[in-house]
């Protein structure tokens, strides 16, 4: 039975208890796999709750950006930047424009280039966690290891330079912020300004860097301003909350951080089963039908918001066996945080290894490392898109 407009459950942007499952999320997630909702902004929208149907329509083309009325297009947020990924263009060219972009870049993360980034990787955080032990306990590991490392390998990788990473910083916060609709416009413009002018400058004077290749094939300015904007967007906050939950994962299981800091491969275990717990719903990508779909015993219309939350479906029993408890020896380990498919995040293997080499130096160089704060009590951002922890007291 389908519920009437009237009575659709109403998802919002208040965060759950850390690593917990929010009741309305998984009581969906009982109710069925694709479950109409009222979205925060106040439209109707189909919510994938489930592992198997999310890994599906992953893989379906008739769900992508594209919308016949980008301007009247079901919102999940009102948010600028989101609504930049609403294009008009029909399917088939958003198919073209897609699989173009992911041609171009995914050379860039391949997996002999980023095992080639690992010392690069590892002077980051060594350098970060220098910085950040020197000022002694205690100390914000949120503000003064995640962030800054994420922020610096990204950026390094992507061609930003030092002197204008600070300015980048603000830029990328003015554009994340939900409610003020006239500061995103306006840091909009500000930020693909300030990208364009650095792809000029790579023109005479190149790097070994993700701007410099794109802008040596052939590329203008102009396209190659929405890839980088793209890529910061996907690959710091995302990675900075994996990296922060990760921490407090690791901490309140000594025993299993212990065994993973013995042996590297468990801590490649270890990494996996972090990405699948870290967040425990709330990850939402929004998309669009472009025919109707006939899935989980529904049917999705033509032009219908589909929302695809990566986190929720790995806490889904039918994939996992007691998805709640966190265990590093999980094997299969088949979550979708990384997405999947044609969406599959292509800089998924930097960000292992950024993982990998954070959890292994911060535990190695800080064996007695511990929360401040009980798990409980640890504030969650509130009205921006990535969600996350505002600060990650720490002690050792």
């Amino acid at each position: 039975m389908t519920a009437s407009p009237q009575d659709l459950p109403s998802l919002n942007l208040e965060t759950p208890a850390l690593l917990t499952v929010s009741p309305l999320l998984r009581a969906l997630q009982e109710q069925g796999p694709v479950c109409r909702v009222r979205t925060p902004a106040g439209d109707e929208g189909w919510l994938v709750t489930r592992h198997a149907e999310l890994k599906q329509l992953l893989h379906d083309e008739r769900i992508g950006r594209s919308h016949p009325d980008p301007a009247n297009a079901p919102r999940y947020v009102r948010s600028a930047y989101l609504d930049l990924m609403i294009t008009d263009t029909d399917a088939e060219a958003g198919r073209r424009t897609h699989t173009e972009y992911r041609r171009l870049l995914t050379p860039m993360f391949s997996a002999r280039r980023v095992h080639a980034m690992q010392p690069q990787v590892a002077e980051v955080v060594d350098a970060v966690l220098d910085r950040f032990i020197a000022q002694g306990p205690p100390g914000d590991l949120h503000g003064g290891v995640s962030t800054p490392v994420a922020l610096t390998v990204l950026c390094d990788i992507i061609g930003i330079p030092v002197e204008s990473r600070e300015q980048l910083t603000t830029l990328l916060s003015q554009m994340a912020l939900l409610n003020d609709r006239e500061s995103v416009e306006r840091g909009q413009r500000d930020l693909f300004a300030f990208i364009e002018g650095l792809v000029e400058q790579k023109r005479t004077t190149p790097g070994d860097d993700i701007m410099t290749r794109l802008t040596e094939g052939g590329l203008p300015e102009a396209r190659v301003a929405p890839l980088a904007v793209g890529l910061l967007f996907a690959g710091l906050d995302s990675v900075v909350t994996i990296m922060d939950d990760g921490v407090v994962l690791l901490s309140t299981h000594p025993e299993q951080r212990a065994a993973a800091l013995a042996d590297p491969d468990l801590m490649t275990l270890a990494v996996e089963e972090v990405l699948r717990a870290a967040k425990a719903g709330g990850s939402v990508l929004p998309r669009y039908a472009s025919e109707d779909v006939e899935i989980g015993g529904v049917t999705i219309r033509s032009g219908d918001l589909v929302l695809f939350d990566f986190s929720l479906s790995n806490f889904d029993e039918r994939a996992y066996t007691e998805p709640e408890r966190f265990d590093i020896t999980r094997s299969p380990n088949p979550h979708l945080t990384l997405a999947h498919g044609i969406w599959h995040c292509i800089g998924a293997p930097l960000a292992r290894i950024e993982l990998k080499t954070v959890f292994t130096k911060l535990f190695t160089r800080l064996p007695d490392l511990r929360l401040v704060r009980p798990v409980d009590e640890l504030r969650m951002l509130d009205g921006r898109l990535s969600g996350g922890l505002t600060e990650l007291p720490v002690t050792w």
